[in-house]
């Protein structure tokens, strides 16, 4: 199967054909893919080099001018090296335009920790105004491009990923899914770790939602899945399983429940440095995210309310 970064270029090759105001970003990472479409739309495929900073303020002039531009690099180089400029360059000027990443958090272990961003996603979350996308799926990664580059002037990040869920979901770029219900609390599972919560909570009386779009929040869907699945003790708990930092998304769950009490462990990957690369597997492992950790860190708490210490835990109690 293929991977959502090889359906970025052609998607976005095509865009370019379709639609006269979308342009192209880039800072030397993923430019041959963009070879025919930059003969084809010289003037809206642009190539900056190794210049995030430009990367980001060019995306930025190009939206002023009225054009919808498509910003592509890894995660560490399109959202922390070059913060400052997403900031101001197009939040500060008001401006819409879509931030497409790869890499993420260990996609490319042997690339090492200059490339690993599991922090892009509470970063962005300290701006206002983001939609953020993270995709389990190529299919869903299709999706979810088109809709970004079709939302008129917003901001959109768009996380790819080499990971990948067996199947694909039909997306809406909105809503969370829900996938199994149960009696005894909630697990939300975030993009390409919706198999390995499937896996981990198998026979096991829990709500399953799939998101692949965390900001905007659902609110609304988490909070009545949470609701009804208090198994009898009128207090929810809600576990966030994420690709990213650990506990990015406790805050919004919070939110979400604010007028109930409620027990929510965010898991993810830990702030821990893993300085022996190795495989992305193993990174998942080292980090908790697979299908027998995750097991026993949900089982445990849902049934102890255990603290959900570990590499990538982060506990939240109201």
């Amino acid at each position: 199967m293929d991977t959502m970064r090889d359906r970025f270029a052609p998607v976005v090759s095509a865009l370019l054909d379709e639609d006269p105001r979308v342009a192209v970003v880039l800072a030397a990472i993923g430019v041959d893919g963009f070879v025919e479409a930059a003969r084809r739309h010289p003037d809206r495929v642009i190539d900056v080099g190794i210049r995030e900073q430009l990367l980001i303020g060019t995306g930025a002039g190009l939206a002023l001018a009225g054009l919808r531009p498509v910003v592509h690099t890894f995660a560490s180089f399109l959202v922390e090296r070059p913060f400052e400029q997403v900031k101001l360059d197009f939040g500060h000027q008001g401006v819409g335009g879509v931030l497409v990443s790869a890499a993420g958090s260990f996609d490319w272990p042997s690339g090492g920790f200059t490339h690993m961003s599991p922090g892009d996603v509470a970063l962005m979350d300290t701006l206002d105004g983001w939609t953020v996308h993270v995709p389990g799926h190529p299919d869903e990664a299709e999706t979810l491009l088109r809709h970004a580059v079709a939302a008129g002037d917003d901001k959109v990040y768009v996380r790819l990923s080499v990971q990948s869920n067996a199947a694909a979901f039909p997306v809406d770029g909105r809503g969370f899914h829900l996938v199994r219900e149960g009696g005894r609390g909630v697990v939300l599972a975030v993009g390409t770790m919706l198999d390995h919560v499937l896996a981990a909570t198998e026979g096991l009386d829990v709500t399953v939602l799939y998101a692949t779009t965390v900001r905007p929040f659902d609110a609304r869907t988490l909070h009545r899945a949470a609701l009804a699945a208090t198994g009898g003790t009128g207090t929810p708990d809600v576990v966030v399983v994420e690709p990213y930092l650990a506990g990015t998304s406790t805050a919004a769950v919070a939110e979400a429940l604010v007028e109930v009490p409620h027990r929510v462990l965010g898991l993810g990957v830990g702030r821990r440095e893993l300085r022996r690369y190795g495989t992305i597997e193993e990174h998942v492992a080292a980090h908790g995210l697979d299908a027998r950790s995750l097991r026993e860190r949900i089982s445990g708490f849902l049934g102890t309310g255990g603290s959900g210490e570990g590499s990538g835990g982060d506990s939240v109690r109201d």
